[in-house]
């Protein structure tokens, strides 16, 4: 996900489906300059921005929605400011609902004209006003050839509050979509933007509110904002018990690396000790490479620590299934992830017991381990992530993590988020065990379960995004490299957010 300035420094954005954009739209509709307007004069803006120092003409295609209008609305303006335009619609005026039919004979009473089939020339931009969030059915026909032809081009490609294609809601691909290099969304974030294929398609993103107040929506964008409490600086009078116990259940045969790596993690984010219990009985009893993580069995570690982690390398045996069945008696927060969704979903007894738990339960599935707890497909759950996370959170009254491009995290409540830090350098072995340790260590600490969550969702992506921008990966990015970066970056959000602190 690439945010631009758009979207740097927001606080807070709300995340609306497109049912409720439309609420908000019906609720501002008697707004002077009115809602399409001024999407169409922030469109035009940023379509300025992009053609400084380009050469050519601007291809403006319109659908015959208000998102067409949309795209009138900026032809206009662009034409107004000097630039040649060609405008193509397929729509006649009759067509289109009332305020883009405006827009239209606005964009005609200006000088404009207006072409029905998609033309070559040479262009500096081209604009997506196909369809936006009003794509309820797979394109084909003429729409689908459009937007074929359009990502062939080598021009920048700006697409109006979503990329045509891209069901707004969830991300998914109706049949062909825009691959634009640049968003401008309207009023609100959309899902389809930040999880599944958004992310691969909308380019740059920058949110347009329009002037409107942020409205009170369940849906968020993960911003720092959401963990601050956690980012607290540490006073000299403490030691390491101060900052908790962490625990780490897993490495079966085989698979000793994952739970280490976890392990390394929680230390990385300040947990104060860190111990690690090993399935494995012919393991080594000490971690060279981390000597300060204590190795122990793992029954000890129900009484030794504060905050639990099982699934890293865990297996599905009989003996990681005790393990599983005992830590959900454990009192204090639980991390599930791996192998300890895996059985978990296979037997309904331990998930009475979870859901019956009295401590914080965080499960992080990844979109198979999320079929699996939901007894559906993989199709099932990557069509509609959100709605999907939030029904794994209700069900078993726990923290949610659905990873994935755009992972969606979701409380019990109902609240729900999608973060946008990370790239693909962290589709690599060990990468979820990084996580896994990240959120043990800072539960360990004493930070509430939902803030630890996202706050671990967040740091984990971002580090992934430092390590690109010092030219490590993505290609080739490696688990074990993750968690120095996340450390020197929670060092420096502690620092900033104590400078905000004091000022």
């Amino acid at each position: 996900m690439n945010l631009d300035q758009g979207l740097r420094g927001l606080r807070q954005a709300a995340i609306l489906r497109a049912e409720e954009v439309r609420g908000v739209e019906l609720q501002h509709a008697d707004l002077q300059p009115g809602l399409m307007e001024r999407a169409g004069q922030a469109a035009a803006e940023r379509a300025q921005a992009l053609l400084a120092g380009r050469q050519g003409c601007v291809l403006v295609l319109a659908g015959p929605g208000n998102n067409g209008g949309d795209g009138f609305v900026v032809a206009r303006l662009l034409r107004q400011a000097g630039h040649d335009v060609v405008m193509v619609c397929a729509a006649d005026d009759g067509q289109m609902p009332g305020d883009a039919r405006a827009a239209r004979l606005a964009w005609q009473a200006a000088g404009g004209q207006t072409v029905t089939d998609f033309v070559g020339g040479q262009w500096a931009l081209a604009v997506d006003a196909l369809f936006g969030i009003g794509l309820t059915r797979p394109l084909e026909g003429r729409y689908a050839d459009w937007i074929t032809r359009l990502n062939t081009l080598s021009c920048p490609v700006l697409s109006l509050d979503v990329p045509s294609g891209i069901d707004a809601d969830t991300g998914r691909i109706m049949g062909v979509a825009v691959r634009a290099s640049h968003t401008s969304s309207f009023i609100a974030l959309k899902p389809g933007l930040l999880t599944l294929n958004g992310p691969d398609h909308c380019g740059e993103l920058a949110l347009h509110t329009l002037h409107l107040p942020s409205p009170a929506v369940p849906g968020q964008l993960l911003t720092r904002a959401h963990f601050a409490s956690g980012l607290q600086t540490r006073m000299a009078n403490s030691h390491k018990g101060t900052y908790g116990q962490a625990g780490v259940i897993g490495g079966a045969v085989g698979m000793v690396g994952a739970a280490l790596l976890a392990g390394r993690a929680s230390l990385f984010v300040g947990a104060g000790r860190v111990y690690v219990g090993l399935l494995d009985r012919q393991a080594p009893t000490v971690d060279m490479t981390q000597p300060e993580l204590m190795l122990r069995a793992p029954g000890d570690l129900h009484l030794l620590c504060n905050a639990l982690a099982l699934g890293p390398g865990m297996g599905q045996s009989e003996i990681a299934s005790q393990q599983l069945r005992r830590s959900l008696g454990f009192t204090g927060p639980l991390v599930l992830d791996a192998d300890a969704l895996n059985l978990l979903a296979t037997t309904p007894p331990m998930q009475t017991l979870l859901t019956q738990r009295g401590g914080a339960t965080l499960l992080t599935p990844h979109p198979a381990e999320a079929a699996r707890l939901m007894q559906c497909s993989l199709a099932d759950i990557q069509a509609d992530r959100v709605t999907m996370c939030c029904t794994l959170a209700r069900r078993y009254r726990a923290y949610v993590l659905l990873k994935g491009a755009g992972s969606v995290v979701a409380f019990p409540d109902g609240r729900w988020f999608i973060n946008a830090s990370g790239n693909a350098g962290l589709a690599s072995a060990g990468s979820g065990d990084v996580l896994t340790g990240l959120l043990s260590g800072l539960l360990a600490q004493g930070w509430e379960a939902g803030a630890a969550l996202l706050g671990a969702v967040h740091l984990h992506g971002a580090a992934a995004d430092w390590l690109v921008g010092q030219d490590v990966g993505p290609v080739g990015m490696t688990a074990g490299e993750l968690a120095p970066a996340a450390r020197r970056l929670l060092n420096r959000w502690i620092a900033a957010e104590q400078g905000v602190r004091n000022t």
